[in-house]
């Protein structure tokens, strides 16, 4: 951790209780002295848009859902705005991706936990066998895990067990959303395995704006390198650009792809170096890696977002997407 970050981890449950204090007083409290309010559904509060659609399909309409990052932030430079952390202390459960995606927030939920509330980081409820680590940094696990179906329809149990919590009476209805989820899942799963199968086996190398993809490149056999770390706050040296420039051109691949939170500024000095040597590398359409498209859009959901990145690196990689 750095040490900025391990700043932020202390001062952040300090944080939470002086916004609250600034607020005008402590949160409206119930006989049973609980500080938050009677209310007919549970409050639940996420961090990331990809956290929200998995945990509104299992909820559905029996709870009351707050988002705190909205599409097309980057979860990686995240702070918790004053009224962000007065949320998450009213919420009666909390999910966060964890594996430090939501790096910044430090351990700002921690006052939930202390309450007794659930704070979930579904992310690290997978085994650890089955996550990918950071090259640039063994000791910390790679965080995308909603890349792969698969990986993400795994940690929708949790969700469910942790819904049925709050709201026992909601159990067979958290059971029946888990169980759809997991077909639709399945099925996402084998429609991206047909797309991204018919790239000719001579361009299956993803080059991404940073290395967000791993977990889509482990599912569907596709070597992958991020011009950046897995964190955005990485940057890449001019040497590590040289070397991407030098892979790519030998190896004739025909596309690049910038990503919707990610500056191109690096992908496009990709693009440079290629055709200096000689090698034209188109830049393909956008893929969606660290948040979602806009509420409403067919990317505005986490199937859809899996579906057009598959469709889209299919596409440019000389296969049928």
């Amino acid at each position: 951790m750095r040490y900025r970050d391990f700043i932020v981890s202390l001062v952040g449950p300090c944080l939470a209780l002086s916004l609250v204090a600034c607020d005008g007083g402590k949160p409206a409290t119930t006989a049973g002295g609980d500080p938050r309010p009677a209310r007919e559904k549970p409050l639940v509060v996420v961090t990331t848009p990809m956290v929200g659609d998995l945990v509104r399909s299992i909820g559905g309409d029996r709870i009351d859902l707050v988002v705190l990052i909205p599409p097309g932030t980057d979860p990686h430079l995240w702070t918790p705005t004053r009224n962000d952390v007065l949320q998450v202390l009213d919420a009666d459960a909390v999910f966060m991706n964890g594996l430090m995606l939501e790096g910044r927030a430090g351990d700002s939920f921690a006052r939930v936990e202390i309450s007794g509330r659930p704070v979930v980081r579904i992310a690290e409820t997978l085994p650890k066998a089955q996550l990918l680590t950071d090259t640039s940094n063994p000791s910390h696990f790679d965080p995308h895990i909603w890349m792969d179906p698969t990986l993400w329809a795994k940690t929708a149990p949790a969700v469910r067990d942790t819904l049925a919590q709050i709201d026992s009476d909601g159990a067979e209805t958290y059971a029946r959303n888990l169980a759809a989820f997991e077909a639709d899942a399945a099925a996402l799963d084998r429609e991206c395995a047909l797309a991204i199968g018919s790239i000719p086996p001579s361009n299956r190398t993803l080059v991404t704006a940073h290395d967000a993809f791993g977990y889509f490149g482990r599912r569907y056999d596709l070597k992958v390198q991020g011009i950046q770390g897995i964190s955005t706050e990485s940057e890449p040296s001019l040497a590590d650009i040289e070397r991407l420039v030098s892979e790519i051109s030998e190896a004739r691949i025909p596309a690049i792809f910038i990503e919707t939170t990610v500056s191109d500024r690096s992908a496009r000095s990709v693009v440079e170096g290629c055709a200096a040597k000689g090698h034209s590398v188109t830049i393909g359409e956008p893929l969606y890696s660290d948040s979602l498209g806009r509420v409403g859009s067919p990317q505005g959901t986490w199937a859809g977002m899996i579906r057009h990145n598959a469709k889209s690196i299919a596409n440019a990689l000389g296969g049928r997407g």
